[in-house]
């Protein structure tokens, strides 16, 4: 632990990540290979706990196309992001990491509730906690959520892995020849530049509380280890 920088994480993955190039669904091998990266650092002692996202399972889009109301969409995207916890959970335990999923809306027979000092405890001895439902309010989003339990559990920094991209640019890179990349930013140039990483509310709460951001490559092996043992990859947001 002693060449650690980082002893405690929210690890934020999006739904899309989950589902690598068939972009919609749960992809096994991309579920293992998470999976593995997150045992390697587990090992090491680092305390970890994640987010889910749900952008594989439905979009608020989806919900717009049909005439949806918005919370109605937003409680069923909650749901997609039960599903992934739940693939993550049995991936991680099948390598024998201990892990529990605590979900913001009450499911019991699947999982725990959310609450802030059990979550805290499971990391304390050593298990991966993995938040799903995001805060349970329709209207916030998963980075929300991702910023909103990192201040709660006193994490030392969000691990914000992206599926393809290996930091914030100026730009779509994939879109964009001249997008730069950027290689340190705060939260307050999040939202002045108006980039799309995380949005306000969580560049806010992440602004308030002093939590650094590190956007990275996941589907590079080897990079969440790279993060966690403080190494110049990704870009690395300021928390003021």
């Amino acid at each position: 632990m002693a060449d650690v920088k980082y002893k405690r994480v929210i690890m934020k993955l999006s739904g899309e990540a989950l589902a690598g190039e068939q972009k919609t669904g749960i992809n096994p091998p991309v579920i293992k290979k998470v999976a593995e990266e997150l045992k390697d650092i587990h090992d090491m002692g680092v305390q970890i706990a994640i987010v889910c996202g749900g952008g594989n399972m439905w979009r608020g889009e989806t919900g717009e196309q049909m005439g949806m109301e918005r919370v109605q969409a937003d409680y069923i995207g909650m749901l997609g992001t039960v599903m992934n916890a739940l693939a993550l959970q049995d991936s991680l335990e099948s390598l024998d990491v201990p892990t529990r999923v605590e979900t913001s809306i009450e499911m019991r027979q699947i999982a725990e509730p959310y609450i802030r000092r059990k979550a805290v405890r499971h990391l304390e001895k050593n298990r991966i906690v993995i938040f799903a439902a995001g805060t349970g309010s329709p209207y916030f989003s998963t980075d929300t959520t991702a910023a909103l339990r990192a201040a709660e559990i006193g994490a030392e920094a969000i691990l914000m892995a992206k599926n393809g991209v290996d930091g914030i640019y100026s730009a779509d890179p994939n879109k964009d020849a001249n997008a730069v990349k950027f290689d340190e930013l705060t939260h307050m140039d999040i939202i002045d530049k108006g980039l799309n990483v995380m949005d306000t509310t969580a560049s806010s709460l992440s602004m308030e509380n002093n939590i650094p951001l590190v956007v990275f490559n996941l589907n590079q092996p080897g990079n969440i280890k790279k993060v966690v043992l403080g190494e110049n990859i990704g870009t690395t947001v300021r928390g003021k």
